[in-house]
């Protein structure tokens, strides 16, 4: 058997097998791979600046389509009523609380502007409370940066009960009890740029994005390859046993008969 399964039409047949399989399993986790991706979250469009006044509104709730969105504010920096941001990084997208605990704070101004409305302003990130830099610039300035909703107070494990002046979450619901005065607007933005420039660590705010929608399509290609390759193994299978089939049944040589008996005289 052993002579059979290695001879050369028989070798030749199981290196094409294991090269339709290499080539059939690769091409099928390919196409997997598209599937997976096509479900990734795309990159939007991401238009020209607005007026942070033409996005956001007292006492109404962001829209997702403003989600993200390049906006500009000028005004007035309110400093006596700038926040603290307790335990986070220098990154909007990075969970806070006390998953970051004692990463950092976020410097949280209110921005008042001509109408007298107040918009939340994250101006930057410093690694302590008594940094320099959390010290509010005077008179007027303009801000550029991306417009992020108003936070829930449970989206981050708070750390316990924070100092005066601190606060766990960018929550409007909250500002507005703690800046009592003030007409908030809901949401808030995290600068990018300041006029006049700003010395504080800005805090990344990536682009918005929108869903990718699932190919199915390549999954069935995937699934498809790899029927290939197990329909190609079945066929090999069938040959080599018909094959060997086929030599137990020949009938045996004269050679392989052994020599013939003596005739009498």
């Amino acid at each position: 058997m052993l002579r059979t399964l290695l001879s050369p039409r028989l070798v030749a047949l199981h290196l094409l097998v294991i090269g339709v399989l290499v080539s059939f399993t690769f091409l099928g986790r390919w196409q997997l791979g598209v599937f997976e991706s096509s479900g990734a979250p795309r990159r939007a469009p991401d238009p020209a600046p607005v007026a942070v006044t033409q996005l956001t509104q007292v006492g109404r709730y962001v829209g997702v389509d403003a989600v993200g969105r390049k906006v500009t504010a000028t005004g007035a920096y309110d400093a006596a009523n700038q926040l603290l941001v307790a335990d986070r990084v220098a990154d909007v997208a990075a969970p806070g609380g006390r998953a970051a605990r004692g990463d950092g704070f976020w410097l949280l101004t209110p921005l008042r502007l001509a109408d007298g409305t107040v918009v939340p302003v994250v101006r930057g990130w410093v690694s302590s409370a008594g940094d320099p830099a959390t010290a509010v610039p005077e008179g007027p300035v303009t801000v550029s940066g991306r417009l992020r909703p108003a936070e829930q107070t449970d989206d981050v494990q708070r750390t316990g009960l924070l100092p005066r002046g601190q606060v766990a979450t960018v929550s409007t619901a909250e500002l507005i009890n703690m800046w009592p005065d003030a007409r908030v607007r809901d949401g808030f933005v995290v600068a990018t740029a300041q006029e006049p420039p700003s010395r504080v660590t800005p805090v990344a705010v990536p682009a918005p994005t929108i869903g990718g929608g699932l190919t199915w399509r390549n999954l069935a290609y995937a699934l498809q390859w790899w029927v290939f390759a197990l329909f190609a193994v079945y066929m090999w299978f069938h040959f080599v046993r018909d094959t060997l089939r086929g030599r137990r049944q020949e009938p045996a040589t004269p050679e392989s008969a052994g020599p013939a008996a003596p005739m009498e005289a």
